[in-house]
């Protein structure tokens, strides 16, 4: 992309869009793969390190920020809004279920959030394309939606 050229999600900040523009650097099969494995895992255990700061009154912060990116997901698509918020109550669960059984919640998500990460750059190495983020934070946001999206064939 030249640097005079916009992206078409810097025009328009529907939900639609940034998928479309996200989508444009996971074309490559192995890529997209890669995404399905390590995405999850990003968030889950970004998660996963939320869940181990304790806050008094609403257990601890991974269901603040749970509720603050619910609340960026219904205002850019309900449709998303309603996958992400089970995708991510399953990834809460999972924290809950792990802690009960006494798995070390945040060394855990330290080890496989390192391990996803480096994941994704080489997906991005094998695609030839720079990571979407990149170009926008904002699409650290999308990218599980695309992924949950892509994987069960889903349409917004």
């Amino acid at each position: 992309m030249k640097p005079t050229e916009e992206s078409p999600a810097m025009h328009s900040d529907s939900m639609k869009a940034l998928m479309t523009e996200y989508h444009k650097s996971h074309i490559n099969r192995t890529n997209q793969i890669i995404h399905y494995i390590c995405v999850p895992i990003i968030f889950w255990s970004v998660t996963a390190s939320l869940w181990v700061v304790k806050l008094p009154h609403v257990m601890n912060l991974a269901m603040v920020i749970s509720v603050l990116l619910m609340l960026y997901y219904i205002i850019k698509s309900f449709k998303v809004f309603a996958t992400m918020l089970v995708f991510t109550a399953a990834c809460l669960a999972l924290n809950y279920w792990l802690e009960v059984q006494g798995v070390p919640l945040l060394t855990t998500a330290i080890v496989l959030f390192i391990a996803a990460w480096i994941g994704q750059f080489i997906g991005h190495h094998i695609e030839g394309k720079r990571p979407s983020f990149f170009k926008d934070l904002q699409f650290l946001l999308i990218g599980p939606a695309w992924v949950v999206f892509k994987f069960f064939n889903l349409r917004l």
